[in-house]
């Protein structure tokens, strides 16, 4: 993969070059503020860009903007935002607008380096990886019963585990069924949540919103 990542703390942030460097990625940038993100993701257009929340220049969501911008201007660029940090409006906004692949990870819930590598290459390719604990304090809210009493027990274990971010590969793997079973499972978990195919929205995004009690 070809990675931006934008960090202003300068010992994670090449922590995190080394880590990617080491694993045969290539960093193409490493920014410290939110406009050198933009700036770095214009030059190079990478697979993904990874970016803090609180950045320079005002330390407020500035890295969560930029990711917001980013799917904006461009569109095939993956963003995973790995932060401590959440911020409703602005989040909820990056997880509904992405085009390509997306991701929202908290830090100190990132238990091993190879998760974080495969989150990254999860969203690299299209896919969505949102940390379940990160959507429910977005939402603020209980799930939505009356919605969740629509799946079937094995529809309510697929889509808790794409409320994970595991890919179809995985949770066939850990339910022990087909791919291709997966698949029907959430194609028919989709259509239980009015999300139709020719939206052009990123529908397991919006499944995990509805999940989540959006």
């Amino acid at each position: 993969m070809r990675v931006v990542i934008a960090e202003d703390s300068a010992l994670l942030r090449e922590g995190l070059v080394q880590m990617l460097t080491m694993a045969g990625h290539r960093v193409v940038a490493a920014v410290g503020d939110a406009p050198g993100l933009l700036r770095a993701v214009a030059e190079h257009r990478p697979d993904v860009a990874v970016t803090d929340v609180r950045m320079p220049p005002d330390h407020g969501d500035d890295g969560l903007r930029a990711a917001l911008s980013l799917t904006r201007s461009h569109p095939d660029t993956g963003v995973l935002v790995l932060s401590q940090y959440v911020v409703r409006g602005t989040a909820t906004e990056l997880l509904e607008a992405a085009g390509a692949g997306v991701g929202y990870l908290l830090k100190d819930r990132v238990g091993e380096v190879g998760d974080l590598l495969a989150a990254l290459e999860e969203v690299a390719g299209g896919g969505t990886v949102v940390d379940p604990e990160v959507v429910r304090r977005l939402i603020g809210r209980k799930r939505n019963r009356s919605v969740l009493d629509l799946l079937s027990p094995r529809e309510g274990q697929v889509m808790e585990l794409v409320a994970r971010g595991r890919s179809n590969a995985a949770i066939a793997g850990e339910l022990g069924v087909t791919e291709a079973a997966v698949a029907k499972h959430i194609g028919r978990i989709f259509a239980k949540f009015g999300l139709p195919a020719a939206s052009g929205d990123n529908r397991r995004v919006l499944a995990v919103l509805v999940y989540l009690g959006k």
